[in-house]
């Protein structure tokens, strides 16, 4: 590759992260549908420089997505799955839960309302739900595992259900909760699962 594609490649690398950073801060904003017209002229990259790096709409918004996901991808992680005590295993999931609200609540929120009309981003979707579902099963296997086989599938349903961004979106966005607060909420819930299905195994 000589010196001259060299700079054309760093340019092109350079234009479009800032245009999919700029589709960022526009979900930030609450615009979950940015026209390609808007981001070209906000990001200070040609309109026809973001046709030729992004195929349509979809794949703009669906690549914007996957960025800011890929920048902040560790915060799915959940260290030292299933282990610790029952109080312990409860915080790290509420944490971790309110920490991806926290970062990533205009991606996720832009992610849902776009899914149906994008297979590529209700894929992503769907692979993120699967994962964290993954981690509840794993978190609390052996209360589940105490149970009969759909009660124990109910409890971890329940737990992640109680979890979801839906859930968090609704304590911090329309119910205006301080993390704090939310965190107190999010444990005392999922304790309180854990805790009746126990009892009535």
């Amino acid at each position: 590759m000589t010196k001259s594609e060299d700079g054309r490649t760093a340019r092109r690398g350079r234009n479009s992260d800032a245009v999919l950073d700029t589709v960022h801060e526009m979900f930030v904003e609450g615009n979950f549908s940015p026209s390609v017209e808007d981001v070209a002229a906000r990001s200070g990259v040609s309109l026809r420089s973001v046709y030729r790096y992004f195929e349509d709409t979809e794949a703009l918004l669906h690549l914007a997505i996957e960025r800011r996901i890929a920048l902040v991808g560790e915060l799915y992680a959940l260290d030292n799955l299933g282990e610790g005590s029952l109080e312990d295993r409860v915080l790290s999931l509420v944490n971790q839960r309110l920490m991806i609200h926290s970062k990533l609540a205009p991606t996720v929120r832009a992610a849902m309302l776009r899914a149906p009309f994008s297979p590529q981003i209700a894929d992503q979707v769907h692979q993120r739900r699967d994962m964290l579902a993954a981690q509840v099963a794993a978190q609390f296997a052996v209360e589940a595992a105490a149970l009969s086989k759909s009660r124990g599938e109910e409890l971890l349903v329940c737990i992640d259900a109680l979890c979801s961004f839906d859930t968090m979106d609704d304590l911090r966005v329309r119910q205006g909760m301080a993390i704090s607060r939310a965190r107190r909420v999010m444990v005392s819930g999922v304790t309180a699962l854990l805790w009746a299905a126990a009892e009535n195994k």
